[in-house]
């Protein structure tokens, strides 16, 4: 009897381990640094020391100072454009791969998931050839006739940072999409063509509809990535290419001012997770009707 009582220890103690590790990395990697930032952004800095001063006078500077503000807004308004452009690319794209063979949907879901696995700097440098005065689609245009020099604005622009930022997080689009789409059961479908729908029918009343967490999700990841991306606005827009992503890299990179910076990022994650939960509050509502 004694035995068999003592047998549940182990398990329980292995049980133990595994939740503690389960929250614990969380905790450690996630939440603690976060924290951290949180922390730091209300400290002082003063003729270049970090003094544990409290005061909230990094996040006044965002209102009040500089053009934080202007660039925090300019950046908010290119993420949603790029979104929306994203969004609707990718709903179709996913739509076109949905009504293929098995076999034909995983070639093409492939070729356009394979480029995230390339590097990121590859990606924008191959973007840079491409959209450079001599780069191919200018000669392309060239060669065709429709223009007669080549067009600068291409590239070091807000026109090359849209593009090139709608190239790389496109593919961050389709694939919620498309696993949203292929999860709608066959029998909806087949009842909805039973019952006469037509295919325009049957694409606005049953596959837009439950594919919406797929595009709420496609959404949400194009606008956080685009928001907090400062690589390739450096990369393809040049002086132009002034967001605030790089303002939170050069607080902490070329001012060294780090409780600014922190605040800078808590601003950043705090746009990021309202993105979020508005999401999930428009598809809440939609479910609820």
């Amino acid at each position: 009897m004694e035995t068999a009582t003592a047998r549940p220890w182990p398990d329980l103690l292995r049980a133990g381990l595994v939740h503690a590790l389960n929250l614990g990395l969380p905790l450690l990697f996630v939440v603690v640094p976060i924290l951290s930032f949180v922390a730091v952004s209300f400290w002082t800095l003063e003729e270049g020391q970090i003094l544990l001063i409290p005061t909230l006078a990094n996040y006044r500077a965002f209102f009040t100072e500089g053009s934080y503000l202007a660039v925090y807004l300019q950046t908010i308004a290119l993420s949603l454009q790029v979104t929306a452009v994203n969004l609707a690319l990718a709903t179709a794209i996913a739509l076109f791969i949905f009504r293929r063979t098995p076999r034909v949907r995983f070639l093409i879901l492939m070729s356009f998931m394979l480029p995230l696995f390339m590097s990121y700097i590859i990606k924008i440098y191959s973007i840079r050839s491409i959209l450079g005065q001599r780069g191919l689609l200018n000669e392309a245009m060239m060669a065709l006739g429709l223009i007669d020099q080549p067009i600068e604005a291409l590239l070091f622009s807000r026109t090359a940072i849209f593009i090139a930022l709608a190239v790389l997080y496109l593919p961050y689009a389709i694939l919620p999409i498309y696993l949203a789409l292929d999860r709608i059961p066959a029998n909806y479908l087949a009842a909805a063509a039973d019952l006469g729908a037509t295919p325009g029918q049957m694409l606005r009343d049953v596959v837009l509809p439950l594919g919406r967490p797929g595009m709420a999700a496609g959404a949400v990841f194009t606008f956080i990535l685009t928001f907090g991306d400062f690589v390739t606005p450096q990369m393809v827009g040049g002086i132009q290419g002034f967001t605030f992503g790089r303002i939170v890299f050069s607080q902490f990179g070329l001012a060294l001012n780090w409780p600014l910076g922190s605040a800078l990022a808590v601003i950043l994650l705090a746009t990021t997770l309202l993105a979020v939960a508005l999401a999930g509050l428009l598809l809440r509502r939609e479910h609820v009707r």
